[in-house]
């Protein structure tokens, strides 16, 4: 058990460290948050967007720039997940391969994967709730960082399995960013005519918006939005196991053994068989 936590503390170790060298991610945490949650409530008008919400099916009016503000943090921690988990899946790739071919568990390194993942999801999460709620309160500030905590979860998964299919750097942070401005958007009734729109329910954070949006402009259980975003989240995640198990697998051709060749002359019991010389047959006869 003592080797098993050593293994995991020690994958975990280096994971945290690998995600603390990004700055640039760290740049975002800290400045962009805050500054798009700000522009959207300085920026979008005060004025009430009524919609309905699909997951409790009441109808509500927050003010524009509150709801902007919901979208807009939903848009930053999937955007920051993302970005985080598919940096340290692609620059690490090699280095993951080369531990586990050296046999440390391929378990143990997705389980510290998987924990630094959290740490930073609900770090994430949490500055952004709090950015959120600087100028007003939403209504359950605990499940709406549950809620932004799930979504980024969620990315943070798609982000392992974008870092370990694509080839180039680039193709990564371009897939993130579409899927995540595509996502948010097509849900923001301000900016969205089919915000209730069925399609909108095969989205990644379908659940996540609908949770955030009832945490915060009313006091409506999210369970539902979260049980949807977690089936969501189940999914990419065991989609990211599946690709970082194939690729940290052992690509050297299997090891053959080698074939003894069968004896050329006859076998024991031809020998006794064999027909005795003519000389030594007639010495027999002779005795």
């Amino acid at each position: 058990m003592r080797r098993h936590w050593s293994l995991f503390t020690t994958a975990s170790r280096y994971a945290l460290v690998g995600h603390a060298r990004n700055r640039f991610a760290m740049l975002l945490v800290v400045v962009y948050i805050p500054v798009w949650i700000g522009l959207a409530y300085v920026a979008i008008p005060g004025r009430p967007a009524p919609f309905r919400l699909r997951a409790t099916g009441e109808v509500l009016s927050p003010p524009g720039n509150h709801l902007t503000q919901i979208t807009g943090a939903l848009n930053a921690v999937t955007l920051i997940a993302g970005f985080m988990m598919f940096a340290a899946t692609f620059t690490g790739g090699a280095f993951d391969r080369r531990l586990a071919m050296a046999g440390y568990p391929r378990h143990h390194l997705v389980l510290a994967k998987l924990s630094a993942l959290t740490l930073v999801c609900a770090a994430v999460a949490a500055y952004a709730t709090a950015a959120a709620g600087f100028a007003w309160s939403p209504r359950q500030p605990f499940m709406l960082a549950v809620a932004l905590f799930c979504a980024a979860l969620t990315y943070g998964s798609l982000g392992v399995v974008f870092g370990s299919v694509l080839r180039r750097e680039v193709e990564g942070m371009f897939a993130i960013l579409m899927i995540s401005i595509l996502d948010v958007a097509l849900q923001n009734p301000l900016s969205s005519s089919g915000s209730d729109s069925p399609v909108v329910r095969f989205l990644p954070t379908y659940g996540a918006v609908q949770a955030s949006m009832s945490a915060a402009f009313s006091e409506a259980s999210v369970g539902e939005g979260l049980a949807i975003q977690l089936l969501w989240l189940v999914g990419a995640a065991f989609a990211g196991f599946l690709v970082f198990r194939r690729r940290t697998r052992n690509a050297l051709p299997p090891e053959r053994k080698p074939s003894v060749p069968a004896p050329s002359g006859p076998g024991p019991d031809e020998a006794v068989r064999a027909p005795l010389p003519a000389e030594h047959g007639s010495a027999a006869q002779r005795e």
